[in-house]
């Protein structure tokens, strides 16, 4: 079992860059278009960064940040927009959570 969290993606405002993790590259191109989309808009919305990591039990974490001196972050947009995600996005999200502990984790369903 992984002892540290595994980042999937994150997405930032500061440097307009994404990343997937190359460990999940096997995912189907539309649920990495997806995730792309989700956390590019995010970025764009909130600013900042997000970054989507999975935690020892494989549960799928939002984690946002700011720069000290980021003045244009909006905290209270950052998290009523993670909460209309984690609403309007659980099925994804609970589907990447069943193939983390599958494929990462080697669970049984």
């Amino acid at each position: 079992m992984y002892e540290e969290n595994v980042v999937l993606c994150a997405a930032s405002a500061y440097n307009e860059k994404y990343y997937l993790n190359e460990d999940f590259e096997a995912l189907p191109d539309t649920v990495k278009d997806e995730l792309k989309i989700m956390c590019v808009l995010y970025t764009q919305d909130v600013g900042g960064i997000l970054t989507l990591e999975f935690d020892a039990d494989g549960e799928l974490q939002f984690r946002t940040e700011a720069a000290s001196d980021d003045f244009f972050y909006d905290e209270i947009g950052s998290v009523l927009k993670i909460r209309e995600l984690q609403r309007t996005k659980q099925d994804l999200l609970e589907s990447l959570e069943m193939y983390y502990r599958v494929f990462f984790l080697e669970e049984d369903t």
